[in-house]
């Protein structure tokens, strides 16, 4: 059953008020007058204060510093036979290898163009879970962790890992994954 339709019988009084403005006037005014009665705004003057552009700190940071240290500290030991070969394997060789990777694939990788043939090698084998996680533990070591289980991971890899070592570069020891997760922990 619909409800009953009230009578259309004169006003009511209404639970809301009506405003009022008490002597003002309501009107609006246009923006190029001034409102008399109300203090003009003072703007202050814009101060110019000079832009301080601060030098990006190349220093390493305390998680590069104790992985410097750990790869200082692995490379005074004797070489593996497995270094040995490592450092024997040419240029050539590690370009053949990347080849041959290419060409087990069916599309090239258009996304690593500007990359490094050293970069490229070692990203894929990061992204390779084959050999096991790569978070949190240097390239080398997961190289020799995966030869110890058995996994034959190929000794171009860990010769790349090794010029690189010898080269001093600091971000080349961890995975890119690595690098991408550590960065996330960092903003939280």
């Amino acid at each position: 059953m619909p409800p009953k339709r009230r009578a259309a019988s004169g006003r009511t009084a209404s639970n809301q008020s009506t405003l009022t403005f008490n002597g003002r006037s309501s009107k609006v005014s246009k923006p190029g007058k001034s409102v008399p009665g109300k203090d003009a705004i003072v703007k202050p003057k814009s101060i110019e204060t000079p832009i301080r552009i601060e030098p990006v700190n190349e220093e390493p940071t305390t998680r590069e510093n104790a992985l410097i240290e750990q790869v200082v500290a692995e490379a005074k030991k004797e070489l593996t036979p497995e270094e040995e070969e490592a450092n024997k394997i040419s240029e050539a060789q590690i370009k053949k290898y990347w080849r041959e990777k290419e060409q087990a694939r069916k599309t090239p990788r258009v996304h690593q163009q500007e990359l490094s043939l050293n970069e490229k090698i070692l990203r894929e084998f990061d992204t390779t879970s084959h050999f096991g996680p790569c978070i949190g533990i240097t390239r080398e070591k997961r190289w020799k962790r995966a030869h110890r289980l058995g996994l034959n991971p190929s000794l171009e890899i860990l010769a790349v890992v090794l010029k690189e070592e010898e080269a001093e570069n600091v971000k080349a020891q961890r995975s890119y994954v690595d690098e991408l997760m550590m960065s996330r922990f960092d903003e939280v």
